[in-house]
């Protein structure tokens, strides 16, 4: 496995799937998260990510898609089934709490 490509899915993807209730990770810090989150998303800031002691598939949400990408690795690393959502909060058009 010399090359280990990170599963993805976009922001319109994930809100497609919002019936089914994915496990959503939210990676940012807590004040952001504060500032507005997709309905049901869990918050654990990315310095935190190596305490994450759930079950895949778990969907990893920052601002822009970088700290996602980092978590998404990170998690993966760890056994877990992480899918990043690419364009994070930024690119999110959905509900938000």
């Amino acid at each position: 496995m010399f090359f280990n490509r990170m599963k993805s899915v976009s922001t319109t993807e994930l809100q497609g799937m919002l019936s089914e209730k994915p496990q959503i990770l939210d990676v940012r810090e807590p004040y952001e998260f504060k500032n507005g989150h997709i309905p049901g998303a869990k918050n654990l800031p990315l310095a935190k990510v190596g305490t994450f002691t759930g079950q895949g598939p778990v969907y990893v949400i920052c601002q822009s898609g970088m700290r996602s990408s980092s978590a998404t690795k990170q998690l993966t690393k760890m056994g877990v089934e992480a899918i990043n959502v690419n364009g994070g909060m930024n690119q999110w058009r959905g509900a938000v709490k």
